[in-house]
């Protein structure tokens, strides 16, 4: 049985017709043992990626494929890593977790960025990732019943998209309970720079944009 009902896949295929302009590799990293929700999340993948030419699925596993995990910093799973051109393009931004409810709509703009190489960051935060030199990794704990959850989610992968020195994670905080703990994720979304500064809510670009200079600070000092 499909997961996405006949109504759901017209519109998804409408959008990607409109928004895809080059290929976007989906590398999805599933584990045999401890991984609930990998299963749904491979047959989910599979449905999107044959709703469009330019979209592919590449799945691995994360014990076997061990060294394409390292390559692309994939430490768990389910992971799911947007990759744009050909399946070498990595522009760090990163799924932890399946992407539905709210994250669905997560997943649908990652894969239009990099389809049509558009981020639509502010001029200040361009002017500062162009800037950049310290590596930043910002991890988003989100809920898929978190209405406010994408913001903080897209704003963060946007980040990655524009720069190669921001890696973003979409970290569902329910089914990384450990990970939630250890960042004391007490309401979603919760964004984690560096380990060093937390952001609670989905806050405004420019409020994030001086959240990461202070991560900034922290992480040089």
């Amino acid at each position: 049985m499909a997961l996405l009902q006949v109504q759901d896949r017209d519109a998804v295929r409408e959008q990607l017709v409109a928004v895809l302009e080059r290929p976007v590799w989906l590398a999805l990293f599933t584990a045999e043992k401890g991984c609930e929700y990998c299963d749904l999340t491979r047959e989910l993948l599979a449905e999107i990626s044959e709703l469009h030419d330019e979209l592919s699925l590449a799945v691995y596993d994360l014990d076997a494929d061990a060294g394409r995990a390292t390559a692309l910093g994939v430490d768990k799973a389910p992971a799911i890593a947007v990759l744009g051109g050909s399946e070498e393009n990595d522009y760090g931004v990163r799924f932890y977790g399946i992407p539905s409810g709210y994250e669905f709509a997560s997943l649908l703009e990652a894969i239009r960025m990099v389809g049509s190489d558009e981020a639509g960051l502010q001029p200040a935060t361009r002017v500062f990732l162009e800037g950049l030199t310290v590596p930043l990794h910002l991890q988003v704990f989100v809920t898929p019943t978190c209405p406010y959850c994408p913001r903080a989610v897209v704003l963060a992968h946007r980040l990655a998209y524009a720069s190669p020195y921001v890696t973003a994670d979409m970290v569902e905080a329910m089914e990384f309970p450990e990970l939630s703990e250890r960042y004391d994720v007490m309401g979603v979304p919760r964004t984690v720079i560096s380990d060093a500064v937390h952001v609670e809510g989905a806050v405004p670009e420019a409020m994030l944009l001086a959240k990461l200079q202070a991560a900034v600070q922290t992480v040089a000092g």
